[in-house]
């Protein structure tokens, strides 16, 4: 089920919560709605979902425009970040309960749901829980749960809202490689909505990275992180060390040391803001005229890479950081005191703002 969103503007009193969205999420994808706290993500989903309507826009679900139907009528499911379980229900009732709600012309016979329901429990892995009620599983369980009630009808698109986020950090990233897994196996367009760039990063196909109710950039997780189109994108998502410069025939200049530009940037001459990611630094112990010294303030090993504190002699900089793998250590491990000479294998150049 592809889907297909044009001009959709969403206001709240003077507040505007989506501007100008324009978005195509293709048939079977995965897509997460990434951004700071209020920047209108959850509120894209709602609107997708028919739960919110748009003041101005389009919504298409395979060709059809849906923009004016209700939710119930858009054949979506919708999985929310707190379960919203019923309490006094089984797990086996609360699956069953979208199958059971249905006019009784499309309704299944109670062989139908039993089969059915069971099926979606033993694909989230929980078909010998059936009988328990919400209390007695854990926080991971119960939100497989809310995925197995939102699948069992068959949506044509799946929605989640921050479906991880009430969960501690392990069961986390256990979950959203175990939705990843199942996505690949069922193919059902799928929405995410999330804060976490972790998460995006490790189960999206596409990010839609969005900013203060506007689409930033959409791309691959490896094409936001390699070429964002802004400083906002590239501070966004991941760490990054952020450095004044100025860009003078091709050459950027930050004090003593000189880089050459990417081949491919448009930014013109002048003040610029130079994005380097910690992993992307190259150093010697040598000195070097175009490298930039810092000193090793800091230096600690942490899940197998070297991570290094440096100070640097720059205006509105005390410190930056680095990391590398054993493999990435030219010379030898950095140490407390060392003075390394730092070139970045890979930066991103933007205007300065």
């Amino acid at each position: 089920m592809s889907i297909v969103i044009r001009n959709l503007h969403k206001q709240f009193g003077d507040f505007v919560a989506l501007d100008a969205i324009d978005l195509s999420i293709n048939d079977g994808e995965l897509v997460a709605l990434l951004g700071p706290s209020g920047c209108g993500k959850t509120t894209l989903l709602r609107v997708i979902s028919g739960l919110e309507t748009a003041d101005i826009g389009n919504i298409q679900l395979n060709g059809a425009d849906v923009t004016r139907l209700d939710a119930r009528q858009r054949g979506v499911g919708f999985v929310f970040q707190h379960y919203a379980l019923f309490r006094h229900m089984s797990v086996f009732e609360n699956v069953a309960f979208g199958l059971r709600v249905r006019p009784r012309a499309t309704r299944p016979s109670e062989v139908q749901i039993g089969e059915q329901v069971m099926h979606y429990l033993e694909l989230v892995q929980l078909s010998q829980f059936a009988q328990r009620y919400p209390d007695q599983l854990s926080g991971g369980q119960r939100q497989r749960v809310a995925l197995a009630r939102a699948l069992v009808i068959e949506p044509k698109v799946l929605l989640l809202d921050e479906p991880f986020g009430a969960l501690d950090a392990q069961v986390r990233r256990h979950l959203r490689r175990w939705l990843r897994r199942l996505h690949d196996e069922l193919h059902v367009t799928t929405v995410l909505v999330t804060h976490d760039q972790d998460e995006a990063l490790d189960v999206a196909d596409r990010i839609v990275l969005i900013e203060r109710g506007r689409i930033a950039q959409v791309g691959s997780p490896r094409q936001l992180q390699d070429k964002p189109a802004s400083l906002f994108v590239s501070r966004f998502l991941g760490e990054v060390v952020h450095l004044k410069g100025r860009l003078h025939a091709g050459m950027i200049h930050i004090g003593d040391a000189r880089w050459a530009a990417p081949t491919d940037s448009a930014v013109a001459e002048g003040p610029v803001d130079v994005c380097i990611r910690p992993f992307d630094w190259q150093w010697s112990l040598h000195r070097a005229d175009d490298a930039l010294p810092a000193r090793v303030v800091d230096a600690r090993w942490l899940g197998g890479r070297c991570m290094v504190e440096l100070a640097v002699d720059l205006p509105g900089v005390d410190y930056l950081n680095a990391e590398w793998a054993q493999s990435e250590l030219p010379e030898c491990e950095p140490a407390s005191g060392d003075v390394l000479h730092l070139r970045p294998r890979r930066l991103a150049l933007f205007a300065c703002q």
